[in-house]
């Protein structure tokens, strides 16, 4: 079983106190787009991740270290346990799917930064990339109604998401370092 991810409110705050410029979700987003690239797992992670030297290193055993180790170990569960850190479901339809798109935003750029301009993908691999790319470039509806259909939709994305991130992971980060084995 999988470690779980720290509360968004955690992270959040966190994120205050450090004075970062980004949401939760989209700095959840960015480490997972990381480590699923194959950047290192480090506790050092923000400051690769944000592109930025003067980072600070966060603190052991705060939430944003038990994001990374939670993140890190659900990437790499066999159960396909992989969450994504967004807000519950008490939250307006808007609300969640910004916060959706803000992490895709997060996970393209972790993901660059990792794995670098040309990956070796599989074509689900770059499929899966170029729609995380559409995700990131959209925006809610704010005018939308919440009703059972736009929840069903933002769930099938928000597992499509899910799926991807793992898929992606596979190609960028596992079959690299099982090749690196059989050689």
């Amino acid at each position: 079983m999988s470690e779980t991810l720290p509360s968004l409110a955690e992270i959040d705050a966190e994120i205050r106190q450090l004075q970062l410029a980004m949401p939760g979700s989209e700095l959840h987003g960015g480490l997972s787009g990381w480590l699923a690239g194959g950047g290192d797992d480090v506790p050092g992670w923000l400051a690769p991740v944000l592109a930025d030297a003067a980072a600070p290193a966060p603190s052991p055993g705060s939430a944003l270290d038990r994001l990374r180790m939670a993140t890190a170990a659900q990437l790499e569960d066999r159960d396909f346990a992989f969450a994504l850190l967004l807000p519950d479901d008490a939250q307006p339809l808007a609300v969640r799917s910004a916060a959706l798109f803000d992490w895709c935003r997060g996970f393209l750029g972790g993901f660059g930064l990792a794995a670098g301009a040309r990956p070796s993908l599989s074509d689900e691999g770059g499929e899966a990339l170029a729609d995380l790319a559409r995700l990131a470039a959209a925006q809610p509806d704010a005018d939308a109604e919440e009703d059972a259909g736009e929840e069903d939709a933002l769930a099938e994305i928000e597992e499509f998401v899910r799926v991807a991130v793992l898929l992606l992971h596979g190609d960028a980060t596992l079959g690299p370092r099982h090749r690196k084995r059989l050689n």
